[in-house]
């Protein structure tokens, strides 16, 4: 094998360049133009008419500009998903509001609708307030129990935002993720179904509440001849060449999607009858994930070529490799972290040019988060111990599925 296979890289539908060129030959390179409005027509066309979206600059944009419209302020709290990355939580803290973490269930490894409850009520006995709201993920592309989950919300009236960036295209009973609740949150980062090269949306639930999130979206300026600010905005707009990005991009998120699910499909048979590995599938007909990443799950008694060598030497690169830049703590061991069978599996894969990646550490057990409330029921944990995110995306062809599993094979010891 002489390439390297990535988890999920974004592919161009070749549509890209007439809307980027377009932005060019009218000057409009600026964060608003006919192709942020077209983009957002496009997205609206998707997630359904009686829906309205504000294109942004990213999905944790999109996440703090809905946490402002559901009135969360300074010394609130918000129900999060604890088993996701930080982006859900984070704006939380921005706010000055403090993140209370609530686990997974088995079935879709999203919230627990049984701990969520358990959490509102114990809070609203701690803190005489009941949370200001709650954000859902969809992790990995997987729908939620959101049916229960909204319920719960509405019986407490707290408003349900949907954190739907990894679940862009996701349907639960045939009902898009990120139109049940109040707000939905979509992101077009370079690893997603679809990629603006950086950008997201909010999904919102009219005309009032689109101008409201632009509004807050274009730094609050108030209708003078001058610029007159009476409340603090964010320049979290998305760029007329980013969007022509999107636009060419949403010509191709039904093969898109199409072509995940037939790669998730590959890994169900393939792990079907490989003892002590487990591929997530969706748990009923109700669910129909676009499996953004496909994972699997190696039972801790299944042995790995390696494993022995599994943590004898800290990482120095980071998650996402050139994602970003990284603190290198030089600590190899952490008090929660994927079982060394799972590490070996990385590396041997690592060895044989797939990127693979542990499942996302849950939120309540990041130092950064040690002091936020916390229920949980053990399910995040041992997902993390044992998960294995898988390459899923786009350019990922079958010949690189079947060598991937071929890989993982011929590195168990039975």
């Amino acid at each position: 094998m002489d390439k390297r296979i990535y988890l999920c890289l974004a592919h161009m539908s070749g549509n890209e360049q007439k809307y980027i060129q377009e932005a060019f030959d009218t000057n409009w390179v600026v964060p608003l133009g006919p192709n942020v409005n077209g983009f957002e027509d496009d997205l609206k066309a998707f997630v359904g008419e009686d829906k309205e979206v504000v294109a942004l600059s990213s999905g944790t944009a999109a996440v703090h500009l809905a946490l402002l419209a559901c009135g969360v302020t300074a010394g609130d709290e918000v129900i999060c998903q604890s088993f996701t990355f930080c982006a859900s939580s984070n704006p939380v803290t921005y706010i000055g509001a403090t993140p209370v973490f609530v686990d997974s269930e088995l079935d879709s490894w999203n919230m627990d609708p049984a701990l969520l409850e358990k959490a509102i009520i114990d809070r609203k006995s701690k803190t005489g307030n009941y949370p200001k709201a709650i954000i859902l993920v969809y992790l990995y592309g997987m729908p939620a129990r959101i049916d229960e989950i909204l319920a719960i919300a509405n019986k407490y009236n707290i408003p349900l935002i949907e954190d739907a960036a990894e679940g862009m295209g996701s349907l639960y009973d045939g009902q898009v993720c990120g139109t049940f609740g109040q707000y939905g949150v979509l992101s077009f980062n370079g690893n997603k179904m679809i990629t603006t090269s950086g950008g997201g949306a909010l999904v919102c639930p009219d005309v009032d509440a689109k101008n409201k999130i632009t509004w807050y979206a274009t730094q609050a300026r108030e209708a003078f001849p001058y610029y007159q600010h009476e409340s603090i905005g964010y320049n979290y707009r998305l760029s007329n060449i980013c969007a022509g990005i999107g636009r060419g991009q949403m010509t191709v998120l039904a093969d898109h999607l199409a072509h995940h699910r037939h790669i998730a499909a590959m890994y169900k048979e393939a792990f079907a009858d490989v003892k002590g590995i487990t591929f997530h599938d969706n748990p009923s007909s109700r669910y129909n994930s676009n499996f953004w990443l496909n994972t699997i799950l190696l039972d801790p008694c299944i042995h790995v070529k390696g494993e022995e060598n599994a943590y004898a030497e800290a990482v120095k690169g980071a998650v996402g490799g050139a994602a970003g830049v990284v603190h290198q703590s030089g600590a190899v061991h952490t008090d929660c972290e994927p079982n060394r069978n799972v590490e070996a599996m990385r590396l041997a894969l690592d060895a044989k040019g797939i990127e693979s990646r542990p499942l996302w550490k849950p939120m309540h057990k990041q130092p950064v988060f040690a002091a936020a409330p916390a229920y949980t029921n053990g399910v995040s944990e041992d997902l993390f111990k044992r998960g294995l995110c898988l390459p899923s995306g786009p350019m990922v062809t079958d010949e690189d599925v079947n060598y991937i599993i071929k890989s993982i094979k011929e590195n168990i010891i039975y």
